[in-house]
C-alpha cells in the first residue's frame, strides 16, 4: 500500500497536509485528491504489479475493492466486503455489459466511498458524523459507522425509500428525516456540525468517497482484460462515481496498467432535475440550483451537485454527453431490463440503461459500441417506489 503524500485541490490544485483530517480546499473550497507518494506509485507501476494483483486475488477471493490495496491508502481497512461486483454481459446486446452494483454492502455502490471514508474517518479519531443524503449513502454511511464503532447522524428528505430508513435505525445511526431535499438536509449539517462535533461527510466535502468509487474504474477496465470500453454511462446525482473513474483512468495510465483512449464519459440525471444537463446544454462551467427537484430516481435528485465544475469538465474531455430522461423513459427501461434480463434495477440504474437506447437511436453510439452500464443500486431497496409505480395495492 502507497502512503499518502498530500491532498491536491481538484480546481487550484493547491496542496494540503494529509496527515490530519481535511475537508475541502482552505483556498478556494474546490474539493480534494488524494495524491500518493512516488515511491509507492513506482512500486505499483507496470504491467507484472498490474497482473499480480489478478494473480494474487483469485486465490483469495472475497477481497474485494481491497485488492487494489498498491492504490489504496496505507492503512488496515474497515470493510464489508465491498467491490469487485459483476460485470454482466447483456443477454440482447452483444456489446454492452452491465456493472452490477447492487451486490455491494447495503446495495448500493456507496458502500465503497463509505468504507474508505469511514477507515480514514476511524484513522483520524473521529467520534461522530454526519452524512446528508438522498437516501442510499445514508444507508451505507450507518452501516460503516457501525462497523468503526463511530457515531453516525444521517439527515435525509423523508420521502426516501423506505428501506434506506429502515437501515439507519437498525445500523444504531441517529436519523432525521427532512421536509425537503438533499440540499436541506446539507444546510442542516453544515448549520450544525460545529456545535455538535460532527465531522461532516458529505458528498465531496472530504476527499475519500472519490478513492473509493475510483475502484470502480479499476474493476470495470481489469474485467475488460485491461482495456477501455468505448463509453461509461454513470447515473449522476452528486456524481462522485464518475468523478473517482475519471481519477482511476489517470492513474491506471501512470501506472502503465493501461493504454488506448479513454471511454466517452456519459452522465445521466432525471428531467425532474437535470442541473448538469441544463448546464452542458448552455456551455456554462458549472450548474445553478434546479428548482422544484421532483423524481421517482431518488439518488438522482440532487438540485446542485458540490463536484459539478468536475463533471462537466470530464465529460467535456472525454467527448462524452448528459442525457436528462423523463421518469416514464426511466421506468419502461426498468421493466424492460426486469422482464428481458432478468434483473431489477434501481430507478438511478434504469435511467443509465434507457439512456443508451437514447444514444444509440440519435446516432451518438453505434451498436458496435462497447459499453458498460451501471446499475448503482439494487433495484430491491426500491420495493416501496416501485411497487406504487407498478400500482400493486396496498402499496404506500
Amino acid at each position: 500500500m502507497p502512503s499518502i503524500a498530500h491532498l491536491e485541490c481538484s480546481r487550484c490544485h493547491a496542496t494540503l497536509d494529509a496527515t490530519t483530517p481535511q475537508t475541502v480546499c482552505t483556498v478556494c473550497a474546490g474539493a480534494l485528491y488524494v495524491r500518493y507518494s512516488d515511491k509507492g506509485m513506482a512500486n505499483a507501476s507496470g504491467t507484472a504489479a498490474r497482473d499480480a494483483i489478478s494473480n494474487t486475488n483469485q486465490a483469495q477471493p472475497g477481497k474485494g475493492m481491497w485488492r487494489y490495496s498498491a492504490v489504496l491508502p496505507s492503512i488496515q481497512p474497515v470493510t464489508l466486503g465491498e467491490g469487485w461486483t459483476p460485470m454482466l454481459p447483456s443477454r440482447r446486446y452483444a456489446n454492452v455489459f452491465l456493472k452490477e452494483e447492487g451486490a455491494n454492502p447495503t446495495g448500493t455502490f456507496k458502500a465503497r466511498g463509505l468504507s474508505l471514508a469511514m477507515t480514514m474517518a476511524r484513522h483520524y479519531g473521529i467520534k461522530k458524523i454526519a452524512v446528508p443524503s438522498a437516501g442510499n449513502a445514508g444507508g451505507a454511511a450507518a452501516a460503516y459507522a457501525a462497523a468503526a464503532g463511530i457515531e453516525a447522524h444521517i439527515f435525509m428528505p423523508k420521502d426516501v425509500p423506505l428501506a434506506n430508513q429502515v437501515e439507519c435505525v437498525a445500523y444504531g445511526a441517529k436519523m432525521t428525516l427532512v421536509d425537503g431535499l438533499i440540499s436541506d438536509c446539507a444546510r442542516i449539517v453544515n448549520e450544525r456540525k460545529q456545535q455538535e462535533g460532527w465531522f461532516d461527510l458529505s458528498t465531496l466535502k472530504e476527499p475519500f468517497r472519490i478513492e473509493g468509487k475510483k475502484t470502480m474504474g479499476y474493476e470495470l477496465v481489469e474485467q475488460l482484460g485491461w482495456t477501455y470500453p468505448d463509453a461509461v454511462f454513470y447515473p449522476t446525482g452528486g456524481g462522485v462515481g464518475l468523478i473517482g473513474m475519471w481519477k482511476a483512468f489517470q492513474e491506471l495510465e501512470e501506472l502503465g496498467w493501461v493504454t488506448g483512449k479513454r471511454p466517452k464519459m456519459i452522465a445521466i440525471q432525471a428531467a425532474g432535475c437535470a442541473p448538469v444537463a441544463r448546464a452542458y446544454e448552455e456551455n456554462q462551467p458549472a450548474s445553478r440550483m434546479w428548482e422544484n427537484a421532483a423524481t421517482f430516481a431518488s439518488g438522482l435528485r440532487v438540485p446542485k451537485p458540490y463536484g459539478d465544475y468536475l463533471i462537466l469538465d470530464i465529460v467535456h474531455e472525454s467527448e462524452g454527453t448528459v442525457v436528462a430522461l423523463s421518469d416514464e423513459q426511466i421506468f419502461a427501461s426498468l421493466r424492460d431490463w426486469a422482464s428481458q434480463e432478468g434483473i431489477l434495477l434501481s430507478p438511478e440504474g434504469a435511467a443509465a440503461t434507457a439512456a443508451y437506447d437514447h444514444l444509440i437511436a440519435t446516432g451518438f453510439l453505434q451498436p458496435s459500441d462497447r459499453v458498460v452500464l451501471f446499475n448503482t443500486g439494487s433495484g430491491n431497496k426500491y420495493t416501496d417506489v416501485i411497487g406504487h409505480a407498478l400500482g400493486l395495492s396496498g402499496i404506500a
